[in-house]
């Protein structure tokens, strides 16, 4: 067999390692570890090439924001941060049809800009938002499905893990994919809240149940109660954020100070003490290690690819047929849509980042922007059966016994469409993904 051969039943024998139930680093770092030795006749050189991949991984200065963004995720969540943008939103929304929905996913949008994490979203939202839809008769489908819809805005609005894992994947600026990931993020929360909106009225009964109410006026909040409630969240997006976008912090810097200030804020609120900051800590570490062992399993397999050439003769098969931009773009699509029926956002990332890589850059497109289509399109797959991360994260998390699986997956599919229509008009329209660079 030749090379191009051999490469490419390693990928398939790697995604049906997976499919099996092998942890995924180890089927990537295993599969690629072997295609080597297989291709070269010499087992040192993948020994030479795993000793890079790990020092590799391990010495680039962009991946400390990594534990700290994560460790700001935790902090914020533990602070009870997530509660309090609910309510904020639920007093914006509470007047329109369908409106506690899109108060879920305007607050999920604002916690999404200092978690960056779209598990914990998915959690802390299901504990505050399906009993109150629920309470207000809306329909358990829909309830479970916005909150599931919602939670993945924490792959794309900055600081996200996602992008951060892509920068360092395809060596890109993590601020840059920051900025590229603002507009994206506001346009797939506005396209949630116009479904919403659209499915209220054309659609209704999937929406609210007969005799569904609003929230009583005592119920919300006040001005000065709205103004408390959204400071902190206000002040933390625009330290990360705004640092970066004016060049004041680099993202490292960025989230140590989002990190520092988020401590700060659960301590005010007397909402951590040492056994939580440890929990913490832990948590962070166990998260950072296993996005690390990801990041050197895809570092071992991107070398593997490139010695089996297989990027290469893809690229030779699409300028034989004289296939452009627009077949790659929907290769790309289709595949992440597959992959998202088995794998989880980040190892759709690794997996198909170093694949499309050498293919895109001849093509002269941003990888920055490219970074986004890939992010947006490997979420879909945490809405998708039969591994939606998102939605087996709120079936776990809700104490409702008359909510399956079922109709967390029914109730996010509209939602899982409206992503795919945003992805595709990023796709038609890169400057929207690329605007606020400098």
């Amino acid at each position: 067999m030749s090379p191009f051969e051999i490469g490419l039943i390693s990928v398939v024998a790697m995604v049906v390692m997976i499919y099996l139930g092998v942890y995924i680093p180890i089927a990537l770092g295993m599969v690629s570890f072997v295609t080597i030795w297989i291709l070269r006749d010499n087992f040192q050189l993948p020994l030479a090439l795993l000793k890079i991949a790990v020092g590799d991984s391990v010495t680039q200065y962009s991946f400390a924001t990594i534990p700290l963004f994560t460790f700001m995720g935790l902090i914020v969540s533990k602070a009870g941060m997530g509660e309090d943008v609910y309510r904020v939103m639920n007093t914006v929304f509470y007047r329109i049809t369908g409106g506690v929905g899109m108060a879920t996913v305007g607050a999920n949008a604002l916690f999404a800009a200092v978690t960056g994490s779209s598990i914990a979203s998915a959690s802390v939202f299901t504990k505050v938002a399906v009993p109150e839809m629920m309470k207000l008769n809306y329909n358990k489908r829909f309830a479970v499905g916005v909150v599931a819809g919602s939670s993945v805005l924490g792959m794309i609005i900055p600081p996200s893990a996602m992008l951060i894992i892509y920068a360092i994947v395809a060596e890109q600026s993590v601020g840059h994919m920051f900025l590229a990931g603002i507009i994206p993020g506001i346009m797939l929360s506005g396209a949630y809240i116009l479904a919403i909106w659209v499915m209220a009225r054309l659609w209704p009964r999937f929406v609210v149940n007969e005799g569904a109410v609003n929230k009583a006026p005592e119920d919300l909040l006040s001005a000065a109660q709205l103004l408390m409630l959204s400071l902190p969240l206000v002040g933390l997006v625009i330290t990360v954020l705004g640092g970066i976008y004016t060049g004041w912090l680099t993202p490292v810097e960025a989230g140590a100070a989002g990190a520092a200030l988020g401590l700060l804020l659960a301590i005010a609120r007397g909402k951590i003490n040492l056994k939580s900051f440890w929990n913490a800590l832990l948590e962070t570490g166990h998260i950072t290690a296993a996005i690390l062992f990801l990041i050197t399993a895809a570092s071992i397999y991107s070398r593997m690819l490139g010695i089996a050439g297989v990027p290469n003769a893809l690229g030779d098969f699409l300028e034989t047929y004289q296939l452009g931009f627009a077949a790659v773009m929907v290769m790309l699509v289709l595949l992440m849509l597959f992959l998202g029926t088995l794998l989880d956002t980040a190892s759709i990332i690794l997996i198909v980042v170093p694949l499309f890589l050498p293919i895109v850059e001849p093509l002269g497109v941003n990888l920055v922007w490219f970074g986004i289509i890939v992010v947006i399109g490997a979420e879909i797959g945490l809405l998708t059966p039969p591994l939606g991360i998102s939605c087996f994260v709120i079936k776990s998390t809700i104490s409702d016994p008359s909510i399956s699986l079922k109709d967390v997956f029914m109730g996010a599919l509209p939602f899982a469409a409206v992503m795919l229509c945003v992805l595709l008009v990023l796709i038609e329209f890169p400057i929207l993904s690329t605007v606020l660079l400098p």
